[in-house]
């Protein structure tokens, strides 16, 4: 298990059998490319909940907006760290950790917020009438810095051991930049591993039982039963992308196994589909597709492109 969450945004595509100049190129522009993209439809959502009260004040929005916020920062860093690893190959330890770092805070932070996401709209749905009572704004807030302390405690402990157990040296040396390498100790590992079974034991129950009792009171209720299927499904793929990040490392060792020669394409694919698919389909399915926020968003691109094409004129 040599690929961690926030390691194949670490490792990137930089591979033992370094691609071609053009290959690199290649993958680097359509890295860059969706980053950018993405990135600027995230900030468009950003400036629309902060231009509305009425989403400030929504805990259901508020924990959206932190996802956004949280994948924008995370794209941010994943693909700086791709793009370092393919032109300089190795970098300085410690510049590594201040990359490193945020990169996995962040790819762990999407499943757990998903999850509070899941338990806020379970409450909407099951018990409404206690809803206002439970999900307040400052709860909301204090359930970001939950989130932010998990992904905390799963990688601090590491950077302790890396300090206490590393010579000087070390951290002034050359290495390929991947979270294995630089928090090499065996506990470290075996620390990891655990971290990763346990939320994703605790992130995938939340999820059935949430979804799961939100579609038989759909159903108690004569509500369209179709729809509300349709939408957990949709959102159970957009969670199950999310959380491969938790099973990487076996992936990536059962890729290599039966594909030992393609290092540098499981490298990318897995990049593609653990880093940057996410993060194209949460403004999707938490964003465009909320009523309120796509009417707020089209008013916004109403003025936008109004105000271009006066400027045209």
């Amino acid at each position: 298990m040599n690929l961690t969450p926030g390691e194949s945004n670490v490792t990137g595509g930089a591979v033992s059998s370094r691609d071609a100049f053009v290959m690199a190129f290649g993958k680097n522009v359509i890295v860059v490319l969706f980053g950018i993209t993405i990135n600027y439809i995230n900030a468009t959502m950003v400036h629309t909940f902060n231009k509305h009260h009425i989403f400030k004040i929504n805990p259901r929005f508020i924990l959206f907006i932190h996802l956004v916020v949280n994948d924008m920062i995370q794209l941010t860093t994943s693909i700086s760290l791709f793009v370092f690893t393919y032109t300089f190959h190795t970098i300085y330890v410690y510049f590594c950790c201040l990359l490193i770092l945020p990169a996995i805070f962040t790819t762990q932070n999407t499943p757990l917020n998903l999850a509070f996401m899941a338990a806020e709209c379970y409450i909407a749905v099951c018990i409404p009438l206690r809803y206002n009572s439970i999900c307040t704004v400052k709860r909301t807030y204090i359930v970001i810095g939950i989130i932010w302390t998990l992904s905390s405690l799963s990688v601090l402990p590491d950077v302790v051991i890396l300090l206490a157990t590393q010579p000087l040296q070390f951290l002034n040396s050359r290495v390929f930049c991947s979270r294995d390498i630089v928090f090499r100790s065996t506990y470290s590992l075996k620390k990891r591993d655990a971290s990763h079974i346990l939320f994703l034991v605790v992130v995938w129950l939340t999820l059935f039982y949430t979804y799961f009792r939100i579609l038989f009171v759909a159903k108690a209720a004569k509500a369209d039963a179709k729809k509300a299927r349709n939408t957990i499904m949709l959102h159970g793929f957009q969670v199950l992308l999310c959380m491969m990040v938790y099973v990487q490392p076996m992936l990536f060792a059962v890729l290599t196994y039966f594909l030992p020669g393609s290092l540098a394409a499981i490298n990318f694919a897995l990049f593609i589909i653990n880093q940057i698919l996410p993060r194209f389909v949460n403004p999707v399915v938490y964003g465009f597709r909320d009523k309120t926020f796509r009417k707020y968003i089209k008013r916004y691109l109403c003025i936008v492109n109004c105000h271009g094409a006066h400027l045209r004129k």
